[in-house]
Parts: structure tokens; sequence; C-alpha cells
């Protein structure tokens, strides 16, 4: 096979799949019913014209019968009268209507043999059209049938890849959000610890904010004392603010007094 014959192929090949892609199957079954019609309207007519000659040939029969009979009659009434010669004239001419009678009976018979041959055949495609009519009427819906039934699987295919893409999306969101999550827990905790510095200077570790704490405590009482001595008139305590006193255990030599045990 030469080149030209394999692009030759090649492009028919592509025309019929666009062919095929384009045509609509119902539009084809209406139009071939469409033609059908009009070659059943055509048989129709020829049979009508054939009755039409029908009919002449039996109008022209039917006078060439009556002028037989007339003759006839003449020829009576001329042999009556004593009128050989003009009797014998009017059965030649009768004679003569008889052959055409003839010939024209034949060609009755001849018609008529076609009408009702075509007669019988307008009623077979008669009844053919109309079968396909129907079978086409079918066709045509379970066309459209399946035709919607694949836009819904189509519809469907489009929903589960969009859902799939949705779905591929939130667990991306939901990772994101966690992600986001957990790095801020770990800057409250590294805040909260003092491992993080606070650039303000507000953010300190819980052993300096814990040392604060007693401090102002130890302040406040001081304050709240002297206050006290100053109310009843008696000395003024000295204010002193001691340092945090370490935890002995119980009965260990060395702990201090409770305060106001002089012995």
């Amino acid at each position: 096979m030469g080149m030209w014959q394999r692009f030759t192929m090649i492009f028919k090949s592509k025309a019929n799949k666009a062919l095929d892609r384009a045509e609509d199957p119902r539009e084809t079954l209406d139009y071939s019913y469409e033609k059908q019609l009009d070659l059943l309207q055509k048989v129709r007519r020829g049979v009508a014209d054939v009755a039409t000659s029908r009919k002449r040939l039996e109008l022209q029969i039917g006078q060439l019968d009556q002028q037989s009979a007339k003759l006839e009659t003449q020829a009576k009434a001329a042999l009556a009268g004593g009128r050989e010669d003009l009797a014998r004239e009017a059965l030649t001419r009768r004679s003569g209507l008889t052959t055409q009678l003839n010939d024209l009976h034949a060609q009755l018979a001849t018609l008529q043999d076609q009408e009702e041959k075509l007669t019988q055949a307008s009623q077979r495609l008669q009844a053919k059209v109309d079968a396909f009519r129907t079978k086409k009427e079918t066709i045509k819906a379970t066309y459209s049938a399946a035709e919607a039934q694949t836009k819904i699987n189509e519809a469907f295919s489009g929903i589960s890849e969009e859902l799939g893409d949705v779905g591929m999306a939130i667990q991306r969101a939901e990772d994101k959000t966690q992600s986001m999550q957990a790095r801020a827990g770990a800057i409250d905790e590294l805040m909260a610890s003092g491992a993080l510095e606070d650039a303000t200077g507000t953010s300190k570790d819980s052993i300096s904010a814990e040392l604060e704490r007693m401090a102002s405590t130890s302040e406040v009482e001081d304050t709240l004392a002297a206050m006290k001595a100053e109310l009843t008139g008696g000395p003024t305590p000295e204010v002193t603010q001691a340092p945090p006193t370490p935890a002995v255990e119980s009965g260990q030599a060395g702990a201090p007094k409770p305060a106001g045990d002089e012995n």
C-alpha cells in the first residue's frame, strides 16, 4: 500500500468518525420516513392515473356501445323501409365500431389488471411505511432514553471527579489546620517556659515569675504590718525583705524556729 493510499484511508477513517459523531439517528430515521411517504404518494398518484385512464376507456366503450346500438336500430328501420342498401351501410359501420370496441375492451382489461396490481402494491407499501413509522418511533424513544442515561452517567462521573478533588482539598485544609494548630501550641509552650524571648520584655520564665510573686507578697505583708503598728501606736517594725527560705525536712538541725518562739 502506497503512502497516498494510506493517507486516503486515514482521511476516510477520520471523516467517518466525524460523521458518526455528527449524525443523529433520529434525524436520519425521520428523513427516511419522509422519503418513503413521498414514494408512497407517487404510487398513489400512479394508481389514480391508471384509474382515470380506465374510466376514460369505460366512457369511450359506453359511447361506442350507444352508437353501435343506434346503427343496429337504423339498419333495421332501413331494411323495413325497403332500403337494403342503407341497412347494409349501417351494419358496415356497426361492424367497424365492434372492432374498436373489442380493442377498447382489451385495453380496459389490461388497465384493470394494472390498477388492481398497483392498488395491492400501494396497500403493501402503506403497511410497510406504517410499520417503519412505528419502528422508527420506538428506536427514537430508545435512543433518547440512552442519550439521557449517558448524560446522567457523564454528570455522575463529573460529580465524582469533583468530589474527589474536593476531598483532596479538604484533606489538605485539615492537614494545614492541624499544622498551624500544632505550631501555635508549640509557640504558647515556648512563651510560657521563657524559652522564647518576648521582644516587649513582658514575658518571663516560671522561676522568675514565682520569685517576683513572692517578693510582691512579702512587700504587701510588711506594708500592712507597718500600717497596723502606726494605728496602735506601737513601734514600727523594720521592713526587711528576706530572700526566700529554702524548704527543709521536719526535725532537721539548723531549721529556723517558728515566728514568736524565743525559747
